[in-house]
């Protein structure tokens, strides 16, 4: 575990294995992660259609509160009474409606599970968890859980018996997480009681503060990550800060005395992270397209909710069978997918399409190895079958922001879209707002500002268009040349006959109303009777089929061959 600590700005820790980047964590001073914080908030709004309450709790944006994350305390004392267990919340069909559990104006309890993203608020929850080195405390709980990474029943029952010997308060449920395992009951009671102190601190300034204000703060991120991350299979930790490396001893001599030497103090003159050769590995974290050993390739496209993963052979041609070949690149994508979820961070809805396979073993083998991946990442998953079209979903938790969305912003020239309107499309619509602002009677003068290209675009393929209008107006469109403008952005400016501008949506909004109203009256004529309308081609086509058939009747020669 390598820790690169810049004072004031940055810290980031990495988790090598074979001197490959296996897992990143980082975090900024100017946007540290709140997630795990307590909150005494505020019910500004309750939304019945959607089942959920915002919540202020000292943010800009207000916390998302879903019914499903309420807990029966807030229920209406006739539907309270039942007490939660841990691991089995209270089915959504059996929950009250959220406008009778919460009201404006109201104090509760939250706690962030999930950071902001985009135009969405935090995701806050009323089910409180604070964790310890061994064990997690849930207040308002009546249960004792165990990690689900632990399968082994056997195991399971021992480490149950063992927490439920330390005889934990009746008012708080507790789970024994996976670093819980084979510790002593010396180690968990300590760990139980530092859990219960905390409580009571956060329990005190729940008292006397006001909301919305914050109860609990959660670790910085060293103590945090030697907390949730760090076992016995890491060898090493290198720190370059000596503040930082007492800190980590400091941890370790109270969680895991005997591994206090494993921390050791980097002072070289390279950067640590440039001495372990992580740089480049970190740089190619957020590129769409990743290589894989053998020749294949994966591509990785994120939106605000969804990642979509593509498989792809490249240039693998080694098996001479197509479906091993179609095998072998799926269990090497699935490692190596896996790995880039945790390192970027990914949640929400994941879309991996693999290579189709005709058989269907082969499908399982590859759905089997991608859940004993998925069991290597913290995060909680579910992972569904593969479709007959070779696509497995499946969710990953998200607790915040990917790391490309963290240490990157959406490019201001395309928003984030990758691509930029041309220049002849822009031009196309100024031509047309200028012909819009042309035809007012308001305007008398018309600017235009854009790009240099835009400006060459009007001036040598639209120039005709121009003085066209400008005759049969009489009135001038001047055009301006602004290096500062995007090319795919321009400005409008319109004057009256005494030079005071007119704002040009007005004159966009007045001929969009004009417009709906002669609709109806056009309708209107139609269906008046009395009213003379020219006639249609139609009508003209079919009054002289008429004036023919009369003439051929008085001629008798109606019916006739060939008429």
């Amino acid at each position: 575990m390598l820790i690169n600590f810049i004072r004031g700005e940055e810290c980031r820790i990495a988790v090598l294995e074979d001197s490959r980047l296996e897992e990143l964590f980082t975090e900024r001073a100017s946007a540290s992660s709140y997630v795990g914080n307590i909150y005494k908030g505020r019910v500004t709004n309750v939304e019945p259609s959607i089942q959920a309450a915002f919540i202020d709790f000292g943010f800009e944006k207000n916390g998302f509160l879903h019914i499903s994350d309420l807990h029966p305390q807030h229920f209406p004392k006739s539907e309270g009474d039942a007490k939660e267990r841990v691991g089995k919340k209270t089915p959504r069909r059996d929950r009250p409606p959220i406008q009778h559990c919460l009201r404006r104006g109201q104090d509760v309890i939250v706690q962030v599970t999930k950071e902001g993203i985009g135009s969405k608020g935090p995701t806050l929850t009323t089910y409180l968890s604070i964790p310890g080195r061994y064990l997690v405390m849930m207040p308002g709980m009546n249960r004792l859980g165990v990690s689900r990474k632990i399968e082994d029943e056997e195991l399971r029952k021992k480490m149950r018996k063992a927490v439920a010997d330390l005889n934990p308060p009746s008012s708080m449920g507790f789970i024994i997480r996976t670093a819980g395992m084979d510790r002593s009951k010396r180690e968990l009671q300590r760990d139980l009681n530092y859990l219960v102190r905390l409580w009571k601190v956060v329990q005190n300034r729940l008292r006397s503060a006001k909301a919305p204000c914050e109860l609990y703060q959660e670790s910085d991120i060293v103590t945090r990550t030697i907390r949730d991350v760090y076992t016995p299979d890491i060898e090493k930790i290198v720190v370059d800060d000596e503040e930082i490396a007492a800190k980590v001893r400091d941890f370790l001599s109270i969680v895991m005395p005997r591994h206090q030497d494993r921390v050791t103090i980097y002072d070289g003159k390279v950067p640590l992270f440039h001495k372990y050769g992580l740089e480049d590995q970190i740089a190619q974290i957020n590129n769409r397209r990743v290589e894989l050993r053998s020749g294949g390739f994966l591509v990785i496209d994120q939106t605000e909710a969804l990642v979509a993963i593509d498989v792809n052979s490249g240039k693998f041609r080694e098996p001479a069978d197509p479906e091993l070949m179609a095998l072998e690149i799926n269990l090497e994508a699935v490692k190596e997918l896996t790995r880039q979820l945790r390192l970027r961070d990914m949640g929400g809805v994941v879309v991996i399409d693999f290579i189709d396979m005709r058989m269907d073993r082969h499908c399982r083998e590859v759905e089997r190895h991608l859940r004993d991946e998925m069991k290597k990442d913290r995060a909680k998953s579910k992972t569904l079958r593969m479709s007959q079209f070779g696509i497995i979903e499946l969710t990953r938790q998200r607790m915040r922001k990917s790391l490309e969305r963290s240490i990157s912003q959406d490019c201001p020239h395309c928003d984030g879209s990758g691509q930029v309107r041309t220049v002849e499309s822009v031009g196309l619509d100024v031509m047309r707002m200028v012909q819009l602002a042309m035809f007012n009677q308001q305007v008398s003068q018309v600017k235009v500002k854009a790009a240099p290209k835009v400006c060459e675009y009007l001036q040598n393929r639209r120039r005709r268009a121009l003085v066209q209008l400008e005759e049969e107006t009489g009135k001038r469109v001047e055009l301006l040349i602004d290096p500062a403008i995007r090319s795919d952005r321009y400005e409008i400016v319109c004057f009256d006959e005494r030079q005071n501008e007119v704002n040009i949506l007005t004159i966009a909004e007045a001929a969009k109303e004009l417009q709906e109203k002669r609709a109806p009256r056009r309708r209107h004529r139609r269906r008046d009777k009395h009213v003379h309308e020219e006639p249609t081609v139609v009508e003209e086509m079919q009054s002289e089929i008429d004036e023919i058939k009369e003439s051929a009747t008085s001629n008798g020669t109606e019916g006739a061959p060939g008429k």
